[in-house]
């Protein structure tokens, strides 16, 4: 068997990197077996087979004492050669997607490693770690497990990313913050947890948890988990997951009872001493909204509404509400690139439940705001550019202003997105406007408030927050000057089947933690 010529190349030229990837060098492979002579390349910083039928790592790779980036992924490995661990200068290690079923104790010989990447393998244990002073990233995602890796009382103070998912671990040890210091990024979807640890939210520099795909018994915690963010899932854990320590988990049941207080009918003198927000469980006679997702899917997908009552505007208070909620479109709606608001007066939309839907151009009819006549959809957008354009010679200007700037977010598209009431009649078309029928007026005692998004569920809950803490605190007439209430009912979005797609708002929702004088209460059905 001649040299290779890649190895011939690298020793002739000197190099310190050797790629050996893909179709001929599998072939090779299966030929003839790897050229040992890559293995007198002693001078190899960095060694890449992958993606070949190699199933054995040769025993002279312990011969290439100056490599500092082993890449074998891809191939068709069984076994770990442990002349791997006598590599003295190895920083990364990537065996991913081979066959491997296990990993020896001398793993721990390799003091220089910062990544470790074992993932995709058939590793049904890990060896416990003790001392890694470089470690950054450890992967064993989609193996075999079925514990945890060992890694109490390990040094490993610079790990920031262990990713342990699609595997079929059932238990997350408690000593975690101890041992993993830095860690950002921790994802333990898809194995078996059932239970998920009180201690995991003092991982202080923790930015990213993945959780999904586990069987929590912790139905409220796993639909946090499933929807919201790793900040919210970790206030979660930290007010309501049992921990080892018991003196801990009497003060985490003493933050549980606060919290069961907060749900419990409010005492006026609390009331008196901050702005309340009042959120209303859901009721049976209040209506939902059912979503077509098959319709609005490729359009407009994300929808939260909710209820506010017991208004009281006078004319100039309703013009600072107007006022404030062009601004939140302008900034927290990003310029209704994130998420479009609409307010309804609830006494004017017929009784019964709301269907968002998406209908074509052509198809969809409402009478707009400031209007006199019903339009089509595919009218409406016409008469919005002819407006636009001649009201841009008139000022001369080369931009659009007012509603005619947000045009383009439905140019081209098939079809319009809608909320229609319970008679089939279009009372919203985001992100352009409104019906005239269920307008807003400084008469308005309740108001219906819909947000809509193509981005995410998420914006829309962030847009709707926003919105409703603004509300509370521009006030109503005839509340205290000091502080002011909002009462605000909870509203369902359910399929067409009526199963409960989201309800807003939840208990992750409204947490004004940056607003010291604001206080949300949640409470019982009456």
């Amino acid at each position: 068997m001649g040299v290779w010529p890649e190895v011939t190349t690298v020793k002739n030229e000197n190099r310190h990197e050797i790629k050996l990837s893909g179709a001929s060098i599998s072939k090779r492979i299966s030929e003839e077996g790897l050229d040992n002579n890559l293995f007198q390349l002693t001078n190899l910083n960095l060694l890449n087979i992958s993606d070949t039928c190699l199933t054995i790592i040769p025993d002279d790779i312990k011969r290439l004492v100056n490599l500092q980036s082993l890449l074998l992924f891809g191939n068709k490995l069984q076994d770990f050669n442990e002349n791997i661990t006598s590599l003295p200068k190895l920083k990364v290690l990537d065996l991913s997607r081979n066959e491997i079923k296990s990993i020896p104790d001398s793993l721990n010989k390799m003091k220089e490693l910062t990544s470790i990447n074992f993932s995709s393998n058939q590793i049904e244990a890990m060896p416990k770690f003790v001392d890694f002073p470089n470690l950054i990233i450890v992967d064993v995602s989609n193996n075999k497990l079925t514990e945890f890796i060992d890694l109490e009382g390990s040094n490993l103070p610079h790990l920031t990313d262990l990713k342990l998912k699609g595997n079929a671990i059932e238990t997350i040890p408690s000593y975690l913050p101890q041992s993993l210091p830095l860690l950002k990024n921790y994802d333990m979807g898809d194995n078996k947890i059932k239970v998920i640890p009180g201690e995991l939210a003092n991982l202080q520099k923790l930015k990213e948890l993945n959780l999904k795909g586990n069987k929590l018994t912790d139905k409220r915690l796993m639909k946090l988990v499933d929807q919201c963010r790793t900040k919210q899932v970790l206030d979660y854990v930290r007010e309501h997951c049992p921990t080892s320590d018991p003196q801990a988990q009497m003060k985490g049941k003493g933050k549980k009872g606060s919290k069961k207080q907060e749900d419990t009918p409010i005492e006026e003198a609390v009331c008196d001493l901050c702005h309340s927000m009042k959120i209303l469980y859901v009721e049976d006679n209040i209506p939902n909204v059912q979503i077509i997702e098959s319709h609005v899917g490729a359009v407009r997908p994300f929808i939260v509404c909710c209820i506010v009552n017991d208004l009281n505007f006078t004319e100039a208070s309703f013009k600072k509400f107007i006022q404030m909620q062009t601004k939140l479109h302008d900034t927290v709606c990003e310029k209704r690139n994130v998420a479009t608001i609409a307010t309804h007066d609830l006494k004017k939309i017929a009784p019964g439940n709301l269907t968002y839907t998406a209908k074509p151009p052509n198809v969809l009819k409402l009478v707009p705001l400031g209007r006199s006549k019903p339009f089509t959809g595919e009218q409406l957008f016409q008469q919005l550019v002819a407006e636009a354009d001649a009201l841009r010679k008139e000022k001369k200007r080369n931009v659009y202003s007012g509603i005619h700037k947000y045009l383009y977010l439905l140019e081209g598209k098939p079809k319009y997105p809608c909320l229609q009431d319970s008679n089939k009649q279009v009372i919203s078309f985001p992100p352009i406007t409104n019906s005239e029928v269920t307008k807003m007026s400084h008469e308005s005692t309740s108001m219906f408030v819909e947000v809509t998004s193509h981005a995410s569920l998420g914006a829309c809950k962030t847009v709707l927050d926003k919105f409703l803490l603004e509300t509370l605190l521009l006030g109503q007439p005839g509340q205290d000057q000091g502080y002011h209430t909002l009462n605000v009912q909870q509203v369902k979005i359910v399929d067409t089947e009526g199963n409960l797609k989201s309800v807003y708002p939840s208990r992750t929702d409204c947490v004004y933690e940056d607003a010291a004088n604001v206080k949300v209460f949640r409470l019982p059905k009456k």
